[in-house]
C-alpha cells in the first residue's frame, strides 16, 4: 500500500507538470552561436576579414545610392532598382555582420531568443526582397532591349515605385510567416546553433515535433526564387548567379547535421561577399555609373 501511495504521488506530480517538461522541452531564453570555427587563433584574423568586407559593402553600396540620388542622368528605372538593391545590400549585411563581428571577440557567443527570431525575420525579409527585386530588374532589362520604343511607357516612375513597394511588402509578410512559425517550435535538444547567424534550417535541427511544414515552406520558396530571375545582361546574370546559386544550394536540401558545415560556408557568400561584389559588378560594367562616380568624387578630390 505504501508503494502504491508513492506511485500515486508520482503520477499526480507528473500530471501536474506542464507538457514542455514531460517531453524534455525547455523554455528557451537564448541560443549559442557556434560560429565559423572554434580555433581561437583564427578569431582575430576572421574579425579583420569580415570587418573589411562589411566596410567595403557599406562604402560601395552607400556610394551607389548617393550617386543615383544626386545625378539627374541616373534617374531612370534601371538605376532606381539598382539603388533599391544597394539599400538592400546595406541592410542585409547589417542584419548579420555586427553580431558575427561581436562573436569573434566574445567568449559567450549568445543571442537571445527574441534577438534570434528578429534576425531570422529580417534576414529572410531582405533576402526575399532581393530575390524579387532581381526578377524585376531582369524584366526591366527585357523591356528595355526587346521593346525599347515603349520602355518609358511601360516602366514609368509610378509603375517602378509600385513594383518595388510590392516586393518589399510581400517579402515582409513572407518572412513574418517564417519567423512566427519558427518561434512556435518547441526546443528539447541542445540550444547550440551550428551556424554564425539565426536561420531556419539550424533552428529546425534543434526543434522537437513535426517540422514538415517548415521544411516545405523553405524548399518551396527556394525553388521559386531560382525560377524568378533570368536575364540577357551579363552583369545582371552574374549578380543572379551569385545570389540564387548559394541560396538554392542552402535551402533546397533538407536540414541535417552533415550539411550545416557546408551551409555556413555558403552563407558567407550571400550574407557578406555578395553585398560587396554587387556594387563592383554594376559599376565596373556600367559606363554611366562610372562617369557619375568620376564626376562626383573627382570634383571632391579636386576641391580638396
Amino acid at each position: 500500500m505504501k508503494d502504491k501511495a508513492i506511485d500515486w504521488e508520482d503520477e499526480k506530480e507528473s500530471l501536474s507538470l506542464p507538457d514542455s517538461m514531460k517531453n524534455n522541452e525547455t523554455i528557451v531564453t537564448e541560443f549559442l552561436l557556434l560560429g565559423l570555427t572554434n580555433i581561437q587563433e583564427l578569431q582575430a584574423i576572421l574579425f579583420v576579414i569580415f570587418l573589411t568586407l562589411y566596410f567595403i559593402s557599406l562604402a560601395g553600396n552607400g556610394a551607389i545610392v548617393m550617386i543615383i540620388i544626386s545625378e539627374p542622368c541616373l534617374h531612370s528605372p534601371m538605376y532606381f532598382f539598382l539603388g533599391n538593391l544597394s539599400c538592400l545590400d546595406i541592410c542585409y549585411s547589417t542584419v548579420t555582420m555586427p553580431k558575427v563581428l561581436e562573436n569573434f571577440l566574445s567568449t559567450h557567443k549568445a543571442i537571445s531568443f527574441l534577438g534570434c527570431i528578429t534576425q531570422l525575420h529580417f534576414f529572410h525579409f531582405l533576402g526575399s526582397t532581393e530575390s524579387i527585386l532581381l526578377a524585376i530588374m531582369a524584366f526591366d532589362r527585357f523591356v528595355a532591349i526587346c521593346n525599347p520604343l515603349r520602355y518609358l511607357v511601360v516602366m514609368k516612375h509610378q509603375v517602378c515605385l509600385q513594383m518595388a513597394t510590392v516586393a518589399w511588402v510581400i517579402s515582409f509578410f513572407y518572412a513574418l510567416m517564417h519567423s512566427i512559425m519558427t518561434s512556435q517550435l518547441n526546443f528539447c535538444q541542445s540550444h547550440q546553433l551550428n551556424h554564425f547567424l539565426c536561420d531556419v534550417k539550424p533552428l529546425l535541427e534543434l526543434a522537437c515535433g513535426n517540422t514538415v511544414i517548415n521544411q516545405w515552406l523553405l524548399s518551396s520558396h527556394s525553388w521559386n526564387m531560382i525560377r524568378k530571375a533570368l536575364s540577357i545582361c551579363a552583369s545582371h546574370f552574374m549578380v543572379v548567379c551569385l545570389f540564387y546559386g548559394p541560396v538554392g544550394f542552402t535551402y533546397i536540401r533538407p536540414a541535417s547535421g552533415t550539411s550545416m558545415a557546408q551551409d555556413r560556408i555558403v552563407a558567407i557568400m550571400y550574407s557578406a561577399i555578395t553585398p560587396v561584389l554587387n556594387p563592383l559588378i554594376y559599376t565596373l560594367r556600367n559606363k554611366e555609373v562610372k562617369f557619375a562616380f568620376k564626376k562626383a568624387f573627382g570634383s571632391l578630390f579636386w576641391k580638396n
